[in-house]
C-alpha cells in the first residue's frame, strides 16, 4: 500500500476502537508507541518526537488507539510531501492526551528534527489565537463595543463608503472589504496600510455578504493598539501569552535559534521564508498584523486550546468569561459558518465530518488549524508548514479533515453523527 493522502480516510474507516485512553492531565504528556503499519513507514528523516509522561491518569471515553491512529496518518502525509514538519496536540476537556512532533524542518536528511519546541508561523491563526482574543478580553473591560463603528477608534478610516462600518462587520467578514490586494509591493508601515485600505473600493455593499478579508483583521489589529496603547505584539504579549504561560508564543522571533524554527516558503523576492512572516502584507507592516504575524508550538497552543475548552482559564488563571467564549463562538448568520472572529463546521471545511454544529475553529494559509468541539469536549491543533519550498502544494485539506476525523471517532463515550452529511434543516 502506497503511503499517499488518498490513504487518509482508510486509515481513518479502518482502526479499532475500544473505551478506555490513559492519558496525562494539564500539560503532561503520555508516553504512547509510534506505531504504524508497514505499509506507513517512516523514513529516517521523519522521526516523531514525544516528551515522557510523568504521572497518567485513567479517562473514560476515547480509543487508546488514537495515537497510532494519528502517527499513521501524518507519517503517511510526511511521505507523500504535504509537509516537512508537523506537530499535533489532542486533548478531551482540561486533558492533554496527546503531544507529538514529526518529521524536519525540511525534506533534507540534515534538516534539524522538528521537536516540542519547534514553532510554527501561525498565519490566520493569528486573527483569532492573538486579535479576537485581546478584542474578547476589551469587550469584557467596557474599552470595546463591536457595534460601534470602525471609525470612532479609527478615525482615520472616514471615507463616505467606510464610515458606517462596524466592529462587528469586521470581525464576521461583513464589512464590504476586498479579501486581499498585495499592497505589500508598494506600500511599507501600518498608516500606509490604514490609508490605503480606507482609500480603495469597496467590494460588496457592507452587511450583504460575507467574504473572509485579511483587511478586516488588519484593521482590528489597529483598533486593539489604539484601544490599549500598545502595540499589538506587546499586548498580547503581557495579557494573553504571558498569563497562560505561553512562553514560546509570539511575534517577530528573531531571537530564536533557527533549530526551533519551521521555515515556510522559498520566494523569488525574499528567498527562504525562515523566522519571519510568511505573509507579504504583515512582513510590510513590520511582522506584527492582526490577520498574521503570530509564531507558536503545539505546546502553546494546546494551553490555549484547554483554556477555551475550559471556559476561559487554565488552572488559577483566567482570561475570559465562559459566556464570552459561548458569544463569541456562535454563528451569527444563517447565511454564513463565521463566528465572531471564529469560524464554525461547514461542508468541505477542516473540520471534518464529525464536529458538532457548536465547534469553532480557523485555519491558517501556511498549514495551521485549531479545532474545539465543546459538545464532545475534544480539541486539536494540527501545525504544518505546508507552504515549504512552495505554496502550491494544496495537501493540507485532506490532512486536516483525516486528522479531525479521527479525534471524533476515537470519542467511545458520545454518539458518532455525521453532521456534514445531514441537511442543515437535520441540525440543531
Amino acid at each position: 500500500m502506497e503511503c499517499t493522502l488518498t490513504n487518509y480516510s482508510l486509515i481513518s474507516e479502518t482502526m479499532n476502537r475500544v473505551r478506555i485512553l490513559r492519558v496525562v492531565s494539564a500539560g503532561v504528556v503520555a508516553t504512547f508507541g509510534t506505531a504504524c503499519s508497514a505499509a506507513f513507514h517512516t523514513p529516517a528523516a521523519n522521526t516523531s518526537v514525544a516528551i515522557p509522561a510523568t504521572a497518567e491518569r485513567v479517562v473514560a471515553g476515547l480509543s487508546p488507539a488514537l495515537p497510532s491512529h494519528i502517527d499513521s496518518i501524518i507519517n503517511a502525509a510526511i511521505a507523500d510531501h504535504a509537509a516537512p514538519a508537523m506537530a499535533v496536540a489532542i486533548g478531551r476537556y482540561d486533558n492533554l492526551i496527546y503531544l507529538h512532533s514529526y518529521g524536519r524542518l525540511t525534506y533534507a536528511d540534515t534538516a534539524p528534527a522538528v521537536d516540542e519546541h519547534t514553532r510554527f508561523d501561525m498565519a490566520s491563526l493569528t486573527k483569532v489565537v492573538a486579535t479576537t482574543t485581546a478584542a474578547m478580553m476589551l469587550e469584557e473591560q467596557g474599552k470595546l463595543d463591536i457595534n460601534r463603528t470602525v471609525a470612532s477608534y479609527l478615525p482615520e478610516f472616514d471615507a463616505p463608503d467606510k464610515k458606517d462600518i462596524t466592529v462587528r462587520q469586521l470581525i464576521t467578514h461583513r464589512g464590504g472589504l476586498e479579501a486581499f490586494a498585495p499592497l505589500w509591493a508598494t506600500l511599507k508601515g501600518k498608516q500606509q496600510f490604514l490609508a490605503a485600505i480606507n482609500s480603495r473600493p469597496l467590494a460588496y455593499t457592507p452587511g450583504t455578504k460575507s467574504i473572509y478579508s485579511d483587511w478586516d483583521y488588519v484593521l482590528m489589529g489597529f483598533i486593539v493598539e489604539r484601544i490599549t496603547g500598545q502595540t499589538l505584539d506587546t499586548y498580547t504579549a503581557q495579557h494573553i501569552f504571558g498569563p497562560l504561560g505561553m512562553s514560546e508564543t509570539g511575534y517577530r522571533p528573531d531571537t530564536v535559534d533557527k533549530r526551533h524554527i519551521a521555515p515556510t516558503e522559498i520566494d523569488t523576492l525574499r528567498g527562504l521564508v525562515w523566522g519571519k512572516v510568511h505573509d507579504e502584507n504583515a512582513n510590510a507592516m513590520g511582522g506584527v498584523s492582526g490577520h498574521a504575524g503570530l509564531f507558536s508550538t503545539a505546546h502553546d497552543m494546546a494551553i490555549f486550546a484547554r483554556m477555551l475548552l475550559n471556559g476561559g482559564s487554565v488552572g488559577s488563571v483566567r482570561l475570559l468569561a465562559p459566556t464570552t467564549i459561548a458569544r463569541w463562538t456562535a454563528v451569527q448568520d444563517p447565511g454564513s459558518s463565521r463566528a465572531l472572529g471564529w469560524d464554525t463546521p461547514a461542508p468541505h471545511s477542516s473540520a471534518g465530518r464529525y464536529f458538532s454544529p457548536r465547534s469553532y475553529g480557523h485555519t491558517g494559509f501556511t498549514g495551521t488549524s485549531i479545532w474545539t468541539d465543546p459538545q464532545r469536549g475534544v480539541w486539536v491543533v494540527l501545525l504544518t508548514n505546508r507552504v515549504y519550498p512552495t505554496r502550491n502544494n494544496q495537501k493540507a485539506g485532506p490532512l486536516r479533515r483525516a486528522i479531525s476525523d479521527a479525534v471524533e471517532e476515537a470519542v467511545m463515550d458520545a454518539p458518532l453523527i455525521n453532521w456534514e452529511a445531514l441537511h442543515p434543516a437535520e441540525r440543531p
